[in-house]
């Protein structure tokens, strides 16, 4: 999920609820233990008296997030091609930040033996009857749209790939250049956050990115290790794109992904 893309998707969309709005109202919307502060550390690893399982594509596909398990927003099982990135789509000028353009896009780290995608959009806000038609606009657009990847490991390749973000967040603090399925993308900070509860380790991530008319908007990168598998979340809110506002990853979303991973 590019960050431009998905600003001219916000731009799409507010042409088009502009022309709703100012017809008629409202509009619809798209289709912890903490991790040490400022360090980007992983959540301290359980005990590993026997290795985890490593789960086959029709176990991870059992463990996606559903429709039901969740209250509200939509979750969708097939991706878009403009969602569903392949890995050798993403670059960077900086190698070591790769493994964060990876996670921003939806794509699993290192060489997972399955991995599985979903994407989550929440439902938007619809605006009382009295409000400004430009502050209307953004209320429509003040949603998350969240990319979801499953992945499973053989050996410790759930471990590295958890290892391999928390260093690139550390080596990449200060920003870097990505491309990806040739659209550039301009990050300008990375910092770390609180790591979610639920998993064996987890590291959250979020992107500052430079994207149009001066705007620096925040992107939202979770990663939750249970056992073997990894699930990465990588969040945007059409609505930040466009004013670089804040925003929080859908906490239910992540809590009611975690809990399937058992």
């Amino acid at each position: 999920m590019r960050t431009s893309s998905v600003r001219r998707t916000a731009l799409a969309a507010s042409a088009a609820a502009l022309a709703l709005l100012v017809t008629a109202c409202g509009g619809s919307g798209d289709d912890q233990d903490k991790a040490d502060e400022g360090k980007g550390k992983a959540a301290p690893t359980a005990s590993a008296a026997a290795p985890a399982k490593t789960l086959t594509a029709a176990e991870l596909e059992k463990a996606a997030l559903a429709q039901s398990d969740v209250k509200g927003g939509k979750v969708a099982t097939k991706l878009p091609a403009t969602d569903d990135i392949a890995e050798d789509q993403v670059t960077t000028e900086d190698a070591a930040c790769l493994p964060l353009a990876h996670a921003q896009n939806g794509v699993a780290q290192g060489e997972p033996a399955a991995s599985v995608k979903r994407s989550f959009t929440g439902d938007p806000v619809k605006p009382s009857a009295d409000t400004k038609p430009e502050d209307a606009l953004l209320a429509a657009l003040d949603t998350e749209k969240v990319l979801i990847n499953l992945a499973s490991y053989e050996g410790d390749g759930a471990e590295q790939a958890v290892k391999g973000v928390v260093a690139a967040a550390e080596k990449c603090a200060g920003g870097f250049k990505a491309t990806a399925v040739g659209q550039p993308m301009d990050v300008v900070k990375v910092a770390t956050g609180d790591a979610p509860e639920g998993g064996d380790e987890g590291v959250a991530v979020t992107l500052t990115v430079a994207a149009d008319e001066g705007v620096k908007a925040p992107a939202k990168i979770v990663l939750v290790r249970k056992g073997s598998t990894v699930v990465t979340f990588s969040a945007v809110n059409l609505a930040a794109m466009a004013t670089g506002k804040d925003f929080e990853v859908p906490a239910d979303v992540v809590a009611a992904q975690v809990a399937k991973l058992g």
